[in-house]
């Protein structure tokens, strides 16, 4: 049980919806039977059943070899100059207080989050997971696509406004031939010279690592006051959110997107025979 749960502090909001959270459609949609209470059902608490089942995930994916891999990106404007390694990924990312590889960028995200919260304000961000050893062909087109399906439970992810895969919407800028990964032969296995896809095409993953990226969004509950409405007395009102709330998810959400990724990729390797269903004791 949280015995530090503060709920109280939600009775002087519950009329008065976050600018930028969930608070106003989701009283609409439950007809005002929706928990107030720390956003309820739209809060990033309900992130801890994703790492759990997430954890069961990457244990099954560990008996066939797959690794998935998360680390932060982008926070505010400052982005790491240059993509870690795998092994850097794994050596260093959960060294650092914002669950970035990059240790010299570290210091700069801390400081410019110090700085967000001083001022009142939040900060969103980049996360960016890889997922390796993937065999190729796993996905089930044409409702079952293996982006669409780590796209939907990534949206899932309370405050995630954005997923794109490989170069996401920079292909929109490229010609054909920029954009194309092209086959290659490397120690008698197929690969691609380049990996713009994020190694999925059609659906399907392609035997190159999976690459995808999640935009958050900044943290609506600021202490900055903003504008909203009171919606018991219908009029205009000025809202400004205290207790304890987080400058900026970002670092919280790598453990989730990481956990996200690893559901779906156990899930359609059940259903692709990749990983058997039953495991008989020997």
């Amino acid at each position: 049980m949280n015995k530090r749960a503060r709920p109280g502090e939600y009775e002087l909001i519950k009329d008065t919806p976050r600018p930028g959270h969930a608070d106003y459609p989701a009283r609409m949609k439950y007809g005002g039977y929706n928990d107030y209470r720390g956003g309820g059902r739209f809060s990033g608490r309900i992130t801890v059943a994703f790492v759990m089942a997430g954890a069961i995930a990457k244990k099954l994916l560990d008996l066939i070899g797959i690794k998935v891999l998360a680390f932060t990106l982008k926070i505010g404007s400052l982005r790491v100059d240059t993509l870690p390694t795998v092994e850097q990924i794994q050596a260093y990312t959960y060294k650092s207080s914002v669950r970035c590889p990059d240790l010299n960028c570290t210091k700069s995200m801390e400081e410019a989050i110090k700085k967000a919260r001083k001022l009142g304000e939040s900060l969103g961000g980049l996360v960016e997971c890889h997922a390796l050893n993937v065999p190729v062909g796993v996905g089930e087109p044409l409702f079952d696509s293996l982006d669409a399906d780590i796209a939907k439970l990534l949206f899932d992810i309370p405050a995630v406004k954005g997923v794109e895969f490989g170069v996401g919407f920079k292909a929109s800028e490229l010609t054909g031939s920029q954009n194309n990964d092209a086959y290659a032969i490397k120690n008698g296995k197929i690969v691609t010279l380049t990996n713009n896809a994020g190694g999925i095409l059609g659906g399907l993953s392609t035997g190159m690592p999976i690459v995808v990226r999640v935009a958050f969004k900044p943290t609506s509950s600021i202490p900055r006051e903003q504008k909203t409405v009171n919606l018991e007395k219908m009029r205009e009102e000025a809202i400004q959110v205290k207790g304890r709330h987080d400058p900026c998810v970002v670092p919280k959400a790598v453990p989730v997107v990481e956990s996200g990724v690893a559901i779906v990729l156990a899930d359609h390797m059940l259903r692709g025979g990749y990983i058997p269903r039953v495991l008989l004791r020997r």
